[in-house]
């Protein structure tokens, strides 16, 4: 069963809310710049993250004023919005509460707990800031001067609601998450109203009310976030009194995509005081990325027509030789696959078969692999590994069959030379990498 939506009075506006879950404790999911409660529920992603937290707090999901089912105004203050929080948690008896601030529900939340200490538990943060635009004194923030900004707005408004490659790069082949997500968009705020609550964010500066925050306060942030970088995330922890920071590996701004579980078990353990108690299946596999070489640039020159016929040739030499060395096709994005196999060396002995056969099809494409621990999601896999995989993938160069010093290690005593690529930083990834391209053409 969804939960009911309801409308709580803050001042003249209508907030939509829904009240769910097993409290206590309370958490107030504060969204984004843009929300709905209702269509919110109509993808398994989101659906299952909100199942999750109900699962161990009474969630109060709202919708912002100006966005979704509440009351559609123009520029709403900080101030406003921290009211339309304190009359949702009236309109339900919760007193005291954790706050749940994402993105540019951040600085509300910082702004809550320091005005209302009293009525606030803690306060998780994920992908936030306390400000976005650079400054002398905050050289992290975005550095754009006025018209910079005004260009930026105006490609913002006539893109949206197709901002998907932005906030969540991960999503990238999954059409059903991808249609979902734009009409979430659509009907959560128009493109003037969406852009102008961008305006709003750029000039939010909450850094004053940091040390007077002396509530629990945990940070979360992806370390390749490109939309707020994570050193957003790392001022708040420096200047927010006891506040802890968690790095979390991938590329998404967005939380529905990425590992969304390890957010959530960061989140109940905060919010409850105990780990969460969650059965995982884990298998050691080595993951495969492959991708055609400059696909874009490809389509364009061949059109429409060649271009699909060129992707189902693809996809069958890929899936033939898949069937030969005994991978799993996780999924396909049509220009690239997920595979994982149970052996290193089958799966090196793989890429290196797709390379030739493609290759004399006039196809070229690269490939990366890394052998660890994966998370099994239903049909899917998650986990750092995976995310290693796509960074070795793109590392590599044209033709390239590019591995991690992991590969390399497990499959000493076969036939397969490397050569030493060197040191990498893989963006998301903590530390350097060893990375090494396949030296012979053993194919067979």
């Amino acid at each position: 069963m969804r939960p009911k939506t309801r409308y709580a009075r803050s001042g003249d506006v209508s907030i939509a809310y829904q009240a769910f879950g097993k409290g206590p404790p309370d958490l107030v999911y504060i969204p984004g710049y843009v929300s709905h409660v209702e269509y919110a529920w109509e993808h398994p992603r989101f659906a299952g993250q909100l199942e999750r937290l109900a699962g161990f707090a009474r969630v109060l999901f709202l919708d912002k004023r100006g966005t979704g089912m509440s009351d559609r105004v123009a520029s709403p203050t900080l101030e406003e919005r921290m009211d339309d929080v304190r009359a949702v948690m009236d309109d339900v008896g919760s007193e005291r509460a954790f706050l749940y601030g994402i993105s540019e529900g951040g600085p509300m939340a910082l702004l809550f707990a320091a005005t209302y200490p009293q009525r606030t538990a803690g306060i998780v943060l994920y992908g936030t800031f306390a400000r976005w635009r650079w400054a002398p004194d905050y050289p992290d923030g975005m550095r754009y001067d006025a018209a910079e900004l005004e260009v930026f707005f105006d490609q913002m408004e006539r893109s949206y609601p197709d901002w998907n490659a932005i906030l969540a790069p991960g999503a990238e082949g999954d059409d059903r998450f991808n249609d979902w997500f734009l009409t979430y968009l659509r009907m959560a705020a128009s493109p003037r109203s969406a852009t102008d609550t961008l305006r709003h964010v750029i000039d939010l500066d909450v850094r004053q009310t940091l040390s007077a925050i002396h509530v629990p306060v945990l940070v979360l942030h992806r370390t390749g976030d490109d939309f707020i970088p994570v050193e957003h995330g790392r001022y708040l922890a420096a200047h927010v009194e006891g506040a802890r920071l968690v790095e979390l590996p991938g590329d998404d701004h967005l939380f529905l995509y990425g590992d969304v579980d390890a957010l959530i078990d960061e989140i109940e353990e905060f919010v409850t005081g105990r780990a969460a108690d969650r059965e995982v299946d884990r298998i050691l596999a080595t993951v495969l990325f492959t991708d055609i070489v400059a696909s874009t640039q490809r389509a364009a020159e061949l059109g429409d027509r060649q271009w699909r016929e060129l992707l189902t040739q693809h996809q069958a030499v890929v899936r033939d030789e898949l069937r030969r060395y005994g991978g799993r096709e996780v999924k396909t994005t049509g220009d690239g696959f997920l595979v994982t196999f149970d052996g290193p060396a089958r799966a090196v002995r793989c890429a290196v078969s797709i390379r030739k056969r493609l290759r004399a099809e006039g196809i070229e494409v690269r490939s990366g692999l890394h052998c660890g621990e994966c998370e099994l999601v239903g049909d899917d896999i998650a986990g750092m590994a995976v995310h290693l995989a796509a960074r070795v993938c793109a590392e590599a160069g044209a033709g390239e069959v590019l591995v991690s010093s992991t590969v390399r290690d497990l499959v000493v005593g076969s036939d397969l030379d490397f050569d030493d690529r060197g040191a990498h930083v893989l963006k998301g990834v903590p530390g350097e990498w060893r990375l090494y391209t396949v030296a012979n053409q053993t194919e067979n």
